[in-house]
């Protein structure tokens, strides 16, 4: 995928933001600091009037964002995931998603593809976190398309929303005329009978490609991309599920309480199926080159390739 169009879906954050902030008079963009790793900077430059800079102080800026959302703006709060989930997190709970306010959280950096800024944060945990938030809706776009759409559909959802996004630039997966983006809504983006693969946000386009080296061995794997981890599409997993008989989930986060334990959720519930969970396998990450660590973490394309192979034989 060298010749594929690549770019971070934090950069489709800032773009989306500035274009939504022409057509919304009420957006309000918050951030932490960070609005050049961010990219809120694009929104500041558009619309200066409606940028706010909270300092070195997340929680605060969550605590802000309520106020401005409960004063009728759509406040858009943005930092790291590490900070946005893990630092504000009782913020979020208690003063976003209790009052169920109409606050948006981006936050970017998130994962091991943060690379060389390590452990402390590559955050691993914050899909997780969010999920157990009442009412909170969970998305990890796959790339600059899907971020685009989901920050769009994230304002037009009245609620609070909580946005992955990451720091690499990843390959345009989603670039064609039938694309259509639906919180909620997981999409097909390849048939198979023989497993299905469900995956989440970067590692999408490497579960294409290992899907790809598995049709040359005789392995047909569907692929579906589940953007929104929260309100999952159980209708899609069930079926899926039940037509290929083995499901793996890919992530780029914990293996404990992201897509495969909300995947898994589901099918223990309703269509009991042998789950093979592809992740971060309870350990923290390290300092390093994102696409390096990418692989030593097992979510490359061959790595994924290989295990899924391993998991139909």
């Amino acid at each position: 995928m060298s010749d594929v169009k690549k770019i971070a879906t934090r950069d489709s954050y800032g773009n989306a933001l500035a274009e939504l902030g022409t057509e919304h008079k009420d957006i309000v963009v918050l951030d932490a600091d960070l609005a050049a790793a961010t990219k809120t900077g694009v929104f500041k430059k558009a619309h200066p009037d409606r940028f706010i800079d909270c300092g070195i102080a997340e929680s605060n800026m969550m605590g802000v964002a309520a106020g401005l959302a409960a004063a009728g703006m759509v406040p858009f709060a943005s930092t790291f995931a590490m900070f946005a989930a893990g630092r504000a997190y009782e913020q979020v709970r208690n003063s976003i998603g209790y009052p169920h306010l109409n606050v948006k959280i981006g936050a970017t950096h998130a994962g091991i593809s943060v690379g060389e800024d390590g452990a402390t944060h590559q955050c691993n945990e914050d899909l997780a976190l969010m999920r157990t938030i009442p009412g909170m809706t969970v998305i990890c776009p796959s790339d600059d398309v899907e971020a685009r759409a989901a920050v769009r559909a994230a304002y037009e959802l009245d609620g609070p929303v909580y946005m992955r996004f990451g720091r690499l630039a990843v390959p345009v997966i989603n670039d064609r005329p039938d694309y259509k983006f639906v919180i909620g809504k997981g999409v097909v983006l390849r048939e198979g009978k023989d497993v299905t693969i469900i995956a989440t946000g970067l590692p999408v386009c490497n579960c294409l490609e290992a899907a790809e080296k598995l049709a040359a061995d005789g392995i047909e794997a569907k692929v579906i991309n589940i953007h929104t981890i929260k309100p999952l599409d159980e209708e899609l997993v069930l079926a899926a599920a039940k037509e290929t008989g083995r499901v793996v989930t890919v992530e780029e986060h914990s293996v404990i309480g992201g897509l495969g334990s909300a995947v898994c959720d589901v099918l223990s519930e309703k269509a009991p199926t042998k789950v093979l969970k592809i992740g971060i396998n309870d350990v923290f990450g390290e300092s390093g080159p994102a696409l390096e660590l990418i692989k030593k973490y097992g979510l490359d394309a061959d790595s994924i390739y290989e295990k899924v192979k391993e998991f139909t034989e």
